[in-house]
């Protein structure tokens, strides 16, 4: 498909020639967004480029007055509808591109966008100027930065902010904001999804290969910051097995308290989430925060026998909690626990949480983005701390929520048989997939 071609369907919208009072601004929207959806399933990516930068940046640097200034003239004094209609835009082509491994193309349309520069326009330009400001702001703005994580989620992270590493929460996070568009939501789904694999296949290759001697230790890259600690880590997580393992003792709450009153279940997972926690410290401020808090929540519901739609509630609540309560600012107890020294047993309690309630995943991996949004703005040595919570979460749930099985087999016999503490130096762990 030629550019010429292209042009002669180009958007295809003489309404941009009536009087904007008579515009319907949905109308126009719509037929955008049907005119790329076209274009990008029909034509090659860098013909629907040059499509993108002829309605959204050209316009903007025109120099005769006599000339129309195309889409924006649709959204007069309206900024953040226009705001949503270039998102949403973009979005069409990100999620065509990404499902169809073009990821370069999604690259060269955040630089393109980037890489606009306002042009010094002359007084008499007054409604250029100000759409230049709209799409200069659009530049500055959240929205662009949620889009960037599209074109770089792939690049070395190593080399930059130590949040890159953890990208596919901020996606996550992308897919349960009801103000994105649905296009948004597809693509970050599948970006965050395709992250998590990859670490997850680099964490199971790596336990793999470091735990044997006729294979390269360098083949696999350890895909934590964790260093050497990671496999000591691991075999600390899954040591549980048999009738105290976490995804028994899940099964067991929930069957327990299938009939039980909405106040009676509030008690009974206080009480589940602190079994078998073994630092009194933790378990006494866990319980006094959780306690006072929940058993006051939603009271009006006391009598009403646990449903559904209740424990989804109660478990998001509950992260709420544990992370963040106003998806700002790290909730006081977050900080209490972590400052105990126990990240841990925090992870493990958000992961019991998950193991009876699967749905509140996407909950629960929002808060942790917006935690991470949060402590963004500290360089990474001072937020160690909160990077190891993190590298802790990560290793728990590919360990325990994926498709992976992680085991321990004992190798070798410690030097007291009645020795009762676990040595990680004993066990090799081993991973294959679920069937």
């Amino acid at each position: 498909m030629t550019v010429h071609s292209l042009q002669n369907i180009h958007i295809n919208l003489p309404i941009f020639k009536y009087n904007i009072k008579q515009i319907d601004v949905h109308f126009v929207q719509e037929k955008l967004y049907s005119f790329f959806v076209e274009i990008v399933n029909k034509y090659a990516p860098e013909d629907v480029l040059i499509e993108f930068k002829s309605v959204f940046l050209d316009c903007l640097v025109l120099k005769q007055l006599d000339l129309t200034i195309g889409i924006y003239d649709v959204f007069i004094d309206n900024e953040q509808n226009f705001r949503n209609t270039l998102k949403r835009c973009c979005y069409i082509l990100v999620n065509n591109w990404e499902s169809n491994r073009k990821h370069k193309y999604t690259q060269a349309l955040i630089e393109l966008i980037d890489n606009y520069k306002s042009s010094a326009i002359d007084y008499k330009y007054k409604k250029i100027t100000i759409f230049q400001t709209w799409l200069d702001n659009f530049i500055q703005s959240q929205d662009f930065q949620e889009l960037k994580l599209f074109a770089y989620k792939n690049e070395n992270k190593a080399d930059g902010h130590w949040v890159n590493r953890y990208t596919s929460y901020l996606l996550a996070a992308q897919v349960v904001d009801k103000k994105n568009p649905k296009e948004q939501k597809e693509a970050a789904k599948k970006a965050s999804k395709q992250l998590k694999d990859k670490f997850k296949f680099e964490l199971a290759m790596y336990v793999a290969r470091s735990q044997s001697n006729a294979s390269s230790k360098t083949r696999y890259r350890n895909p934590s910051v964790l260093g050497d600690d990671i496999l000591r880590l691991i075999k600390a997580i899954i040591v549980r097995r048999g009738v105290f393992s976490y995804d028994n003792i899940a099964n067991i709450f929930i069957k327990q308290t299938q009939n039980q009153t909405f106040k009676d279940f509030k008690e009974s997972l206080v009480k589940y989430l602190i079994f078998s926690v073994q630092q009194p410290k933790f378990v006494e401020t866990l319980q006094q925060q959780l306690s006072e808090k929940l058993l006051i929540w939603k009271a009006e519901c006391n009598d009403v026998i646990i449903n559904k739609y209740l424990l989804l509630r109660t478990c998001n609540r509950m992260i709420d909690f544990l992370t963040t309560e106003n998806s700002v600012q790290p909730s006081s107890l977050f900080v209490l626990l972590l400052s105990q020294g126990h990240p841990l047993t925090l992870v493990i309690v958000l992961l019991k949480i998950i193991l009876i309630c699967k749905h509140s995943r996407s909950h629960l991996e929002s808060r942790i983005a917006h935690l991470i949004r949060y402590y963004d703005r500290y360089s990474e040595a001072e937020c160690q701390w909160f990077i190891n919570f993190i590298e802790i979460f990560n290793i728990t749930f590919a360990i325990y929520a994926e498709n992976v099985e992680y085991n321990l087999i004992k190798v070798e016999e410690t030097e007291k048989a009645h020795e009762v503490e676990f040595d990680p130096n004993a066990y090799r762990v081993f991973s294959q997939l679920k069937r």
